[in-house]
């Protein structure tokens, strides 16, 4: 069952879109850039570059996992009260094929929200190949008192 998102800002996304092309932290450093987004869900990408290699010239796992991890909590943003924050408690991931070059597009999808948790989704591509998949549980931390106003 697929849950319903009545609280679903299309705002915040669009923001999160546009705060993406800025660029900025390490999501500005992997060069992450939100391509489509729905209630519950959004879609990014990612240019393999060099920098992002091991000497092997492979992707390095860690930016897959880095990757996700942005994912599952920036994909609770929209459906979230306003000055809420998601932070990531744990995920699992499963690297299924090695990348060298090309894009990386991530999926995530809410699977599961409560008042205080989420559970996600997110399967990562390049070309027609599915190389990652993950799904964690983020904290959803409601805003203080002072910060509903």
């Amino acid at each position: 069952m697929t849950p319903r998102f009545e609280g679903y800002n299309e705002r915040v996304a669009e923001g999160l879109a546009r705060a993406h092309e800025r660029g900025g932290g390490l999501p500005g450093f992997l060069g992450i850039r939100i391509a489509e987004w729905w209630p519950g869900g959004l879609r990014a990408e990612v240019e393999v570059r060099d920098e992002l290699l091991t000497p092997f010239k492979n992707l390095h796992g860690g930016v897959l996992a880095a990757i996700c991890d942005h994912m599952l909590g920036t994909v609770c943003y929209p459906v979230i009260p306003p000055g809420a924050w998601a932070a990531t408690t744990e995920f699992k991931l499963n690297y299924l094929a090695p990348v060298t070059e090309g894009t990386l597009s991530a999926s995530s999808q809410i699977v599961s929200l409560t008042n205080r948790t989420a559970v996600v989704r997110i399967d990562v591509t390049n070309g027609e190949r599915t190389v990652c998949m993950a799904q964690g549980t983020v904290l959803i931390v409601a805003p203080k008192a002072e910060e509903r106003r």
